[in-house]
């Protein structure tokens, strides 16, 4: 083998391998796995996957979840829920002629005191009028503020990703105009009380191995 292979053996060889495992919200399940030098850590990491990857559910392929490490032990690293959001080409085959795009993006806090910004989406079976739009924009409004007052967080996020939230907002919106489509298309964790870095503040998302 040349210096050079070896070289490359030798600097995989020296890192540290660990094991990333979602929330106990989400299943506490492995969802990849993570390098680091001996002398950096992985906390703070963001680590991206898909709802499949949790679920085995290949229909919710679409929807990508974004979490960061939060601790590690031994060579396990547990994580907390960052956001998630609709992948592009899905959010792009909703679109039809001849339907209406409603959207409505709001700051909730949940009752433990963990702030997220939800962006629900919502298309209609045909074109609706303005006040038909703002209508059902404010029950979005209404129902993912409400929801956030009396849910926990793990309980809140469980709610948008697996569809509740959703649900609870179709059957009151569908009494405005006829729905085709509504769902919580992207979230974004803004402040958890005691983790100091917001997304914003974090390194890049990290690809899983």
């Amino acid at each position: 083998m040349s210096k050079e292979g070896r070289r490359v053996r030798d600097k995989w060889r020296a890192k540290n391998w660990y094991s990333v495992y979602s929330p106990s919200y989400f299943g506490g399940v492995e969802i990849g796995s993570t390098p680091s030098k001996p002398d950096e850590g992985v906390v703070g990491r963001m680590v991206e996957t898909t709802l499949h990857e949790i679920t085995g559910d290949f229909s919710q392929q679409y929807l990508k979840l974004h979490f960061q490490i939060t601790e590690t032990k031994a060579n396990k690293a547990d994580t907390i829920f960052k956001g998630h959001e609709y992948s592009r080409d899905y959010l792009r085959s909703l679109v039809r002629r001849g339907s209406t795009r409603i959207d409505g993006e709001f700051v909730v806090t949940t009752n433990d005191g963990y702030r997220l910004r939800v962006a629900i989406v919502a298309f209609t079976a045909m074109r609706v009028k303005k006040s038909q739009q703002d209508g059902i924009r404010a029950v979005m409004a209404r129902i993912a503020e409400d929801k956030a007052k009396d849910l926990t967080f793990d309980q809140y996020v469980h709610e948008a990703v697996l569809g509740k939230i959703a649900s609870d907002i179709y059957n009151d919106a569908k009494k405005i105009a006829p729905l085709r489509h509504v769902g919580v298309r992207k979230s974004k964790l803004l402040l958890a009380p005691g983790l100091s870095a917001t997304p914003e503040e974090t390194p890049e998302t990290e690809e899983t191995a």
